[in-house]
């Protein structure tokens, strides 16, 4: 009898959950309806969890996003754009005006130097001028004679002979006088000066000014530097493992000093080889001007190591599980029990390279990315729905 007992309480115990429902009321038979069992890869919300939720679709698209590159360098000038002016033949300082932060045109005159060796070249030019004049019309002369058998073979190669030693003189007394600035077309005997003009070769600003008045300059010292920032380049150093990450025609985004603003900048040119620190050059333009860059700055510069079109959706549409990534896309409309319910399904991805709020997502084989409509915000609300599923089945 004991056992009876025993064996009748066990039952009860065992079939006393299956009478009560969620909501804790009892059903008969003819009221259990049959549980829909859903696919593991849907998630299933009411209109009211949608809006609870943000749910918001919208579509996949073909975006050119950047695989970047943080680098650093500096803003330098191209060498036809930095002017070293010196005086080849030196002098004492007469005059100038100038001072570090002023602009110049070329053709400006810079400073006023005086030298005696000014007036000698001068001096000795116009002598040597008059004399080639001279041996130009005995050189015509004994030419003309001598065909005539007037003079000697041996008088009209020595005529011929003064005739161009003096021409070379002259000619390498004006190079001299246009090193200095002096145009010899303009030379004659009342111009001769004892001070010349420095002008300026490129127009620019003046980046140094080394000289004072009445301060004697040799040939070989610098008196003004002169900058033009109109056309700049960054000299950006890399690591050697990124070498193969860059090439001519990338484009650039680069700050200076801190600053929020963004510079732009196109890569020209990549070194040719390694450095024994094993970094890498690039060097990129400047197009126009950019406001307060200027030629020996420091800059940090991100390089959009591609610029292709690839399949991207929003960040935020992007969770993670498992160790995978997933994004949610709209699956259907359906009616419940007279309520109307949304399914979503969650599609396995792969992601690629990430660029301003968006991501490359690799999609399986045969997905319509035409039709699909990608959960882009409220997935990872979803995906909550996903894991607590089971409690949410009442």
């Amino acid at each position: 009898m004991t056992k009876v007992k025993y064996i009748s309480i066990v039952l009860i115990s065992t079939l006393l959950p299956a009478l009560f429902s969620c909501d804790r009321g009892t059903k008969s038979a003819e009221e259990i309806k049959p549980v829909e069992v859903l696919p593991e890869d849907i998630v299933e919300l009411r209109a009211d969890q949608i809006k609870l939720a943000n749910i918001q679709t919208g579509s996949i698209e073909m975006k050119s996003l950047s695989d970047k590159l943080k680098v650093n360098g500096i803003v330098a000038v191209a060498p036809q754009n930095l002017a070293t002016v010196c005086m080849p033949l030196g002098g004492f300082v007469k005059s100038t005006t100038l001072m570090p932060g002023n602009v110049v045109q070329k053709g400006q005159t810079l400073a006023i130097l005086e030298n005696q060796e000014f007036v000698d070249i001068q001096q000795n030019y116009l002598e040597a001028k008059n004399k080639l004049e001279y041996a130009e019309a005995e050189y015509i002369r004994h030419t003309e004679l001598y065909k005539d058998d007037v003079y000697s073979q041996k008088n009209v190669q020595q005529v011929t002979t003064d005739y161009k030693n003096l021409k070379a003189q002259v000619k390498a007394l004006e190079q001299k006088l246009a090193l200095i600035g002096i145009n010899p077309a303009n030379l004659d005997e009342d111009d001769i000066s004892r001070s010349v003009a420095v002008v300026s070769p490129i127009s620019g600003f003046v980046k140094a000014v080394n000289i004072n008045i009445g301060k004697y300059v040799a040939s070989t010292d610098v008196m003004f530097e002169i900058v033009n920032s109109d056309k700049l380049f960054l000299e950006l150093t890399l690591f050697e493992k990124d070498a193969d990450k860059v090439a001519a025609g990338q484009k650039i985004r680069f700050f200076i000093n801190n600053e929020t603003e963004q510079h732009e900048a196109v890569i020209y040119q990549t070194g040719k080889s390694i450095d024994v620190d094993k970094t890498y050059k690039v060097y990129a333009s400047v197009p126009g001007t950019c406001k307060n860059v200027l030629p020996g700055m420091y800059v940090n510069a991100i390089i959009e190591a591609s610029d292709t079109k690839v399949t991207a959706v929003p960040s935020e549409a992007v969770v993670s599980f498992d160790d995978k990534d997933y994004i949610f896309v709209f699956d259907k409309d359906k009616e419940e029990g007279g309520k109307p319910f949304t399914e979503y399904r969650m599609i396995e991805i792969h992601k690629g390279v990430s660029d301003n709020g968006f991501v490359e997502v690799i999609l399986p084989e045969g997905f319509d990315i035409q039709t699909a409509k990608v959960v882009i915000k409220g997935a990872y609300n979803l995906l909550s729905a996903k894991k607590n599923a089971g409690e949410m089945s009442c």
